[in-house]
Order: C-alpha cells, then structure tokens, then sequence
C-alpha cells in the first residue's frame, strides 16, 4: 500500500471514529472534530474527513433506509463503528460524488484497521450496491426527533417540508468582507482570480456568496484579517441594530465573536463589552478580533449576563446585542448533530434562560436604547411568542419595524427559515425603550 493509499484509509478511519462518537456515544461534532482533525497533517485530509462526517450526518436518514433494507439482520449495540463505517461509504459515493474505486478501497481497508476483517466482505457488498442501484429514497423528516418534526410542522405548517429538505443539504459559504481592510468587489475580483465564484447580494452589503464548497485555506485575504465566514442570516444582526456612531454598545452573549466584529468593523468608535460565560470561548472572541484588527479597546469579561450585579458598572447602554442561546433549529445543514443531541427538556430551559436574560438586561439599557434579541432558531416559543410575552410584562418595551431583507414578519420580529435567500434560519426582533437618549 502506497502513502497516499494509507493516508486515504487514515481518513476513512478518523472520519468512522468521528461519526461513532456523534451518532452512539452521544458527542458534540465540533468537539470530535477539534480533537480529530489535527491529527492528520495533510489538510487535503482533514477537508476530506470533515466534509465525508457532514455528508454522512445530514444523509442519515437515507443511509439507515439503505441498511435496514439491505443489511442480511440488523446491527447489533456493539457494531456502533461497523454501522458509521457504512455511513462514511455511503457518503462518498452518494452525496460527495467520490470516485467509486478509490472510496470503496479505502473504505474495506478502513474496515480492516478498524478490527472489522471479517467484515470486509459485507462492507465491499453493500458499497457495491450502494454503487450499482443508489441509495433507496427516504423522508429527510426521519431524521428528526418526532417532538422536534412536530413543533416546526405546528409552527410552519406551510413550510415544513422545505425546511427539512433545507437543512439535509450543505449550505452556501458566505463570507463576510471587512470594510476596513477591503471592499466586497475587490475581495469579488481576488476570489475570481483566484477561479473562485462569488457573488454579492443586496440584503447583505458586506457579504459574499459562493456556491461551491472551498477550503478556508484557499481564499485569498483570509489570513490577512480581510475577510470573515459568517452566513447572510447572522451578518444581517449589525444591520438590524444599527447603533449610532460610537455607541456604547453590549453584546451579552458574544462568542465566537463574528457579530461584535462585524459591528467594529463598521464603526471602530463603539464603545463595546463582549460577554461570554465561559473564558474557553471568550478566547475566541479574543482571536477573532485580533485577526481582524479591532476591538484593541473593547471591554471582553467572563460573566453570566443574566447576573448583572457581577459585571455592569451602572452605565446604561445605548444597543444591546442579545444574540440568545437557543435550540439551533435554525442551522441544522451546519451542526446536523443537533438532531441527535436535543432534547425536549433542552428547549423547556432555553425558554426559561431566554426570558432571564430579557428581563435581566433591560435595566441596562437606556432610555431610548435599543435592544435586538436574535436567534439561529426556527421556532415561535423561542421567537415571536418570546417577544411577545416579554413585551406583555415590559411596559416601557415597544417593538421596532424591521423590514423584509429579515424574513417573514411574524408579528413581533422578522424570521428567515432554513435555506430561504440562500440563508441559515434566524430570528430578530429589534425593542426600544422609552425615553430619550440623553
């Protein structure tokens, strides 16, 4: 076996071990992926594992439809590896398109580092199958949580069925160009030079859009702080708090820090704390602005924002960025581990934190201030109907317009579902207080 050959049964190997903790032992992917990417040296690989774990994840449904149908007897609690061995096979051949021969190969091979050569055979039989007759169809719907399909059919019964179609396929890569450094035509004509497509959209003045995947490695300005990844949905947040120059500005719940950024980038004079509970991810809020050249001014405290007597000075704030923790419904095509992962318990206590962090950071704002809450979610309880009962017990709370570059208008904020303009799922609702700026 050449080097290459071994680094492509490398690959398949980390990418199974990788899908078998997510899908049997219940870990985050990012985690897996933080711990297992590094591990190989060549980043032809580590794209390699990343984007076979990502097309495994968000075709599961379609892959378990394929060994239920063609699996002899099914698979037993202790071929939780066997099991996403098949998945990685799957994936190559099916949504990534794979040359067949190199990826069944190096798929049986991988079967035999991992212990399984008694099972190389039927890894090769059903790669074979899978190859020859496709994969059978299946309802992207089943690999949701039955609780969770049901919320977002009772919340979009119009557009559930795209929303699920959405979140099972890779989304766009949006970048996000940093005026200081660059235009967005300018960044435009270096990625085309460099026979990179991107495209611009109106909804979003800084962004660009490229439709086929690209390695980070591969865009040129990257490194040099010019460019950022953030999708259409979340760099529309600056546009939706839009605070006057040199604000004095909060982001409650700032890591990894794209969204403070993007507000800096724009207008380096604001005045901004960053808050994160945890310093882990404080740290990366740290590393983004010091790759992108801002922030050398802003206040980063580990703090919980709903405990405000542990961090605020008593100086109210002109905007408050309350990009809430939520379900992530609205970015499954991203983290397609959320599905296995949420509970419905999970949700009862992000509604409940939600609400805490509302009435919590309300008194810090100033009169006249303005507060945007916003989430990667899809679903009313933790959006509209959040607001809505916020704004019920909030008298000095009204609710501001925002216009349809946000999405639908629910009433009380504007939602984008999945995949809608190209775009991850959000919600923003944009409150002022009343009175007068002083």
């Amino acid at each position: 076996m050449s080097a290459g050959e071994r680094a492509g049964v490398a690959a398949r190997v980390a990418a199974t071990r990788t899908l078998d903790a997510v899908l049997h032992r219940g870990r985050s992917l990012r985690a897996e992926l933080a711990t297992t990417l590094p591990t190989l040296a060549d980043p032809r690989d580590r794209a390699l594992v990343e984007a076979i774990v990502f097309a495994a994840l968000r075709q599961r449904a379609r892959h378990d439809a394929a060994l239920a149908a063609w699996m002899p007897k099914p698979l037993g609690q202790r071929d939780g590896d066997l099991r996403a061995l098949l998945h990685v096979g799957f994936a190559q051949l099916d949504a990534l398109g794979l040359p067949a021969h190199a990826a069944l190969a190096a798929t049986v091979d991988a079967a035999r580092a991992l212990g399984r050569s008694h099972q190389a055979g039927l890894v090769n039989a059903l790669l074979r199958r899978a190859q020859r007759d496709g994969l059978p169809a299946a309802d992207a719907g089943a690999a949701w949580p039955a609780w969770l399909l049901q919320q977002v059919r009772d919340d979009w019964p119009d557009a559930a069925d795209a929303v699920v179609q959405a979140s099972a396929l890779p989304g766009p890569l949006w970048l996000r160009v940093n005026r200081r450094r660059s235009s967005v035509e300018e960044c435009r004509v270096r990625l085309q030079d460099s026979r990179i497509e991107a495209t611009s959209d109106p909804r979003c003045s800084d962004g660009l859009r490229i439709d086929a995947p690209v390695p980070v490695s591969a865009l040129p300005g990257f490194a040099d702080g010019e460019l950022s990844i953030q999708d259409g949905s979340a760099q529309l947040v600056a546009d939706a708090l839009a605070p006057a120059p040199g604000a004095r500005v909060l982001d409650a719940c700032s890591a990894p820090g794209g969204k403070a950024a993007h507000l800096l980038e724009r207008d380096p004079s604001l005045q901004l704390t960053a808050l994160d509970v945890d310093r882990s991810r404080l740290d990366k809020v740290r590393a983004t602005f010091a790759r992108l050249a801002v922030g050398a001014d802003a206040r980063l405290r580990v703090a919980d924002a709903a405990n405000v007597a542990a961090w605020w000075d008593g100086a109210p704030f002109d905007a408050i960025l309350l990009d809430a923790p939520c379900s992530a419904t609205g970015i499954v095509r991203r983290q397609p581990d959320i599905l296995l992962h949420r509970r419905p318990s999970d949700l009862d206590a992000l509604l409940q934190l939600q609400a805490q962090l509302l009435d919590a950071l309300w008194p810090t704002l100033a009169p006249g201030g303005i507060l945007l809450y916003a989430t990667c979610s899809i679903l009313r309880g933790e959006n509209d109907r959040q607001v809505r009962a916020f704004l019920d017990r909030t008298d000095d709370a009204a609710l501001q317009p925002l216009d349809a570059r946000f999405g639908r208008d629910t009433g009380a904020g504007r939602q984008r579902l999945s995949g809608e303009d190209g775009m991850d799922g959000f919600f923003y609702a944009r409150l002022r207080k009343s009175g007068t700026m002083e």
